[in-house]
């Protein structure tokens, strides 16, 4: 039963081995991709949200993307002088300003998105559809059980 156990933990930390290296190598190549449209992955990750969910409060952003408030205001203003996000007030509550995407962000995530999905797809090419969902499933499984 010692060996089945200690045999188990090798397991372990040999997956968060494999795993990490996996995770680094994909993000590395997201980095790359989204570097070539001339953006940084934070600005790239608002502007992604704006395109797909709308108007967003800018103290809402942080958590929906895993980034300090702080870190937010500095990459809306980045944004912004981009000319690629704006900045508008709440009619209902003074003290909440939302960011929303510009005409021009709009155009450029016309263009960035789809090159970006493409180059997604490119990097889990390897995978089949079947390992895909596989993946997905098990790595869904370990969030959720760290989140209790």
């Amino acid at each position: 039963m010692e060996s089945f156990h200690s045999h188990n933990e090798e397991l372990s930390l040999k997956l968060l081995i494999v795993l990490s290296r996996a995770f680094h190598k994909v993000a590395e190549r997201i980095k790359e991709d989204i570097r070539s449209h001339n953006l940084n992955t934070t600005e790239f990750a608002v502007l992604e949200l704006l395109y797909h969910k709308g108007d967003q409060p800018i103290q809402q952003i942080g958590k929906k993307i895993l980034l300090s408030s702080g870190s937010i205001t500095y990459v809306i203003d980045k944004l912004e002088e981009k000319k690629l996000v704006s900045r508008k007030n709440c009619p209902k509550d003074r003290r909440v300003i939302y960011a929303t995407i510009t005409d021009e962000g709009k155009r450029l995530m016309d263009v960035v998105f789809p090159e970006h999905k493409k180059a997604v797809h490119h990097i889990f090419r390897v995978l089949t559809p079947e390992e895909k969902q596989v993946l997905i499933s098990l790595l869904k499984k370990l969030g959720f059980s760290l989140e209790a």
